[in-house]
């Protein structure tokens, strides 16, 4: 039994073939890095929001309540947004395979394909950014989060007790 390949193998045409394929994996490689951190601030989002909650069942005494309502109102908008940020990288990485694909099929086959790869690379680089702003407005209200007053005291009651 012989086999026979229904494509006419052409080396060089597979060599540009994967050299333009690999381009793209470089973006993978930026996505894959910042579903990674994103993952992880979800993950630190959800600790807190654990801890946040164990402290209102155990504390009933309105203004403590009032702080704790308002920090889970503000993680669960941060989670959200992780949420979609890790969604709208997910879908970069498809999208960026699926332009791989694309490319590697158009040079080693009759398919043309590099309006779609086009089409497909473009759909996956604004997902990225799209991402990007997320993970910007997440971190913004994180820093929000911070309450500075505690250092504000402190400052003022050096200030107070080096001038006496």
């Amino acid at each position: 039994m012989t086999f026979a390949l229904a494509l006419p193998l052409d080396v060089d045409s597979i060599t540009n073939g994967i050299r333009l394929a690999v381009a793209p994996v470089f973006l993978l490689t930026a996505v894959s890095g910042m579903i990674g951190a994103v993952a992880g601030r979800l993950a630190r989002i959800i600790d807190r929001a654990r801890v946040l909650e164990e402290r209102a069942h155990s504390n009933s005494e309105p203004p403590a309540m009032a702080r704790v309502i308002a920090e889970l109102r503000m993680l669960r908008q941060r989670g959200h947004l992780a949420n979609a940020c890790i969604a709208l990288l997910t879908l970069c990485g498809l999208l960026i395979g699926v332009t791989i694909i694309l490319l590697f099929l158009s040079e080693t086959t009759a398919f043309q394909g590099p309006r779609w790869a086009v089409g497909s690379f473009l759909l996956g680089v604004g997902s990225f950014l799209l991402a990007l702003m997320c993970f910007l407005a997440e971190t913004y209200i994180a820093t929000r989060l911070l309450n500075f007053d505690l250092l504000k005291t402190k400052a003022t009651s050096k200030a107070v007790s080096t001038e006496a």
